[in-house]
């Protein structure tokens, strides 16, 4: 009975910071791509004529919007900024735990900073 594979609860174990920013690679990227037709369709209404474009810029003008939109943003964002720590890696730059611990923790701060600004000039 002593060698049973143990239940690991995954909501138990703390992460480290590469990894979970290594997830949120992951996830952004499934977000930038499952919101992409709801997007290109939205560019394509407000090209259609000056009314649905009108109507297009009055849609931008709402809070939720905007909150999507700030969201969005900071996932395009931080998936740039990932994927540059993850191209850095395949070179052999950062792989060392120290210096992925850091970048891990530039990728986050650059990220929310940029997201930052933009959620600033939005608003």
């Amino acid at each position: 009975m002593a060698n049973r594979p143990k239940y690991l609860n995954l909501f138990q174990i703390r992460m480290p910071v590469p990894a979970v920013v290594s997830i949120m690679h992951r996830v952004s990227g499934a977000a930038l791509f499952l919101a992409l037709p709801a997007l290109l369709a939205w560019w394509q209404c407000s090209l259609t004529s000056t009314d649905t474009f009108a109507a297009s810029e009055e849609f931008v003008t709402l809070p939720l919007v905007k909150i999507g939109i700030v969201v969005f943003a900071w996932a395009y964002l931080h998936h740039l900024c990932a994927g540059v720590r993850h191209l850095a890696s395949d070179i052999d730059l950062g792989t060392e735990l120290p210096s992925a611990r850091f970048s891990s923790w530039l990728v986050l701060a650059v990220s929310i900073a940029l997201t930052m600004l933009i959620a600033v000039r939005i608003w």
